[in-house]
């Protein structure tokens, strides 16, 4: 079977929430990027078990898109089922000072509620344009903490068996900007262990956060911190590219933010190979000139070259 009767095939099986050449671009902080052969909005878990069969049926990749504040898709596509999680559920629902959150809702706005409710412990992700589940895969963090200082376990999908279960956060693999979830490994929900907390103290703290990510991070397209920090603590990868004179460093449609150096910027209407061809620029003069080999926040999507066990997690 060709990959086009494949595409197809989904296309049809999925009727009824599913898109065909859906841009993705959209759905990316970057911005820019190509198509999905196959998008698929699955409404709840029998769908979604549904699309785990399409994929079994038709050995097509299969992509979970977030909020795609960590992902670059190629010029060129995704020539496989693109899936977000969009029309599933945006719950957010306290139990004590637990809260269990949708794979779809935004972190800034969970970071609100939560502190709004009185709750702390999670001021930090109002800086972290991705989503929740997003940030589960890739353990995002900032500020000080991250995604594994509360988190208790998730609801699981698996798209290989069409299982879905709890799974603890020990079970995870939980590390610095990474986790053992796999790429056919879907969080559904997530719950979070917080504190009570003061209010207003907890609304200063996200104040304050927003204020000095304006101040000294880009906005524009960009998909935040490119590279994670070599030695987290000690060592960040800007201070690297800025040793080496890198802030404004271009190629073609896209450049190292002149305000922050771990910031790749594409310009509206922009190429996705540029950001690459900058991306790869930088870390290999990093690694040539300080013996540093800088490990990629950003998911890179559709790019023949890349291997996909090399990739970070699922896309913010």
């Amino acid at each position: 079977m060709t990959l086009a009767h494949r595409q197809r095939w989904a296309l049809e099986r999925l009727d009824g929430f599913v898109r065909a050449d859906e841009p993705l671009a959209p759905y990316t902080t970057y911005r820019v990027g190509g198509a999905a052969a196959v998008f698929a909005t699955p409404r709840t878990v029998e769908d979604l078990s549904l699309v785990a069969d399409v994929a079994a049926d038709t050995l097509l990749e299969v992509l979970v898109v977030g909020r795609g504040s960590n992902m670059l898709v190629a010029d060129e596509g995704f020539g496989g089922i693109a899936i977000s999680l969009a029309e599933m559920s945006d719950r957010v629902e306290f139990i004590d000072s637990d809260v269990d959150a949708s794979a779809s809702v935004a972190l800034p706005v969970l970071a609100r509620r939560t502190a709004a409710a009185g709750l702390t412990g999670f001021e930090w992700a109002v800086g972290v344009p991705g989503s929740v589940g997003g940030a589960v895969r890739m353990n995002a963090g900032g500020h000080g903490s991250d995604m594994a200082a509360s988190l208790r376990g998730i609801h699981m999908f698996d798209l290989r068996s069409g299982h879905h279960g709890w799974v603890e956060a020990a079970a995870l693999g939980l590390r610095f900007r990474g986790s053992d979830i796999a790429n056919h490994q879907v969080v559904l929900d997530a719950r979070l262990a917080l504190a009570y907390g003061d209010v207003e103290r907890a609304e200063a703290t996200i104040a304050e956060i927003v204020r000095w990510r304006r101040e000294h991070q880009p906005g524009g397209q960009n998909a935040g911190s490119v590279f994670v920090n070599p030695i987290p603590g000690e060592l960040a990868a800007a201070e690297l590219i800025d040793r080496l004179g890198l802030r404004g460093y271009r190629i073609g449609t896209a450049h190292v933010s002149d305000k922050h150096a771990n910031f790749i910027q594409a310009d509206d209407g922009g190429s996705a190979d540029d950001v690459r061809a900058v991306m790869d620029h930088v870390r290999q003069r990093v690694t040539s000139e300080t013996g540093f080999q800088l490990r990629s926040e950003v998911r890179l999507v559709g790019f023949a070259d890349v291997l996909d066990d090399d990739q970070p997690g699922v896309a913010l």
